[in-house]
């Protein structure tokens, strides 16, 4: 399975130039099998976006999410366990986002599709793609 970084998810939503050719035939080659996943600290991110005004969208977030869902994007529920994961990790900086969606791609043994350089960089995630190759 492969799980999405938020901002990836923005970035294919808006067809942003950023993500890169071999990031986004992977993206459709999971879609079409049914694997791609995001978690749902996701969701919550894009909401705080939209509201402190950095991110604005054509659809509420609602609407948005329950159309992405419908589309074949596997949505993976916060637990406990990922919640715990998230807390133990070693290195990592301290954003909450980033960690739990780190954790959920660990606990799922999904990889993770980012651009985010701090998480491409740290070690003990062996399962990730750069986004915007």
């Amino acid at each position: 399975m492969m799980l999405l970084d938020t901002h990836v998810l923005v970035w294919l939503d808006e067809g942003w130039p950023r993500l890169g050719k071999n990031a986004l035939q992977q993206i459709d080659a999971e879609l079409s099998t049914g694997n791609l996943a995001v978690s749902a600290i996701s969701f919550w991110e894009i909401a705080m976006l939209i509201q402190k005004g950095r991110l604005e969208m054509r659809l509420e977030v609602d609407v948005w999410r329950k159309e992405l869902l419908e589309n074949g994007l596997r949505e993976i529920p916060l637990d406990g366990a990922i919640a715990i994961r998230a807390g133990g990790l070693q290195d990592f900086h301290g954003d909450p986002a980033d960690r739990l969606i780190v954790a959920t791609a660990l606990q799922t043994s999904s990889i993770l599709m980012t651009a985010d350089q701090k998480i491409l960089a740290w070690k003990n995630l062996s399962l990730k793609f750069n986004a915007q190759n």
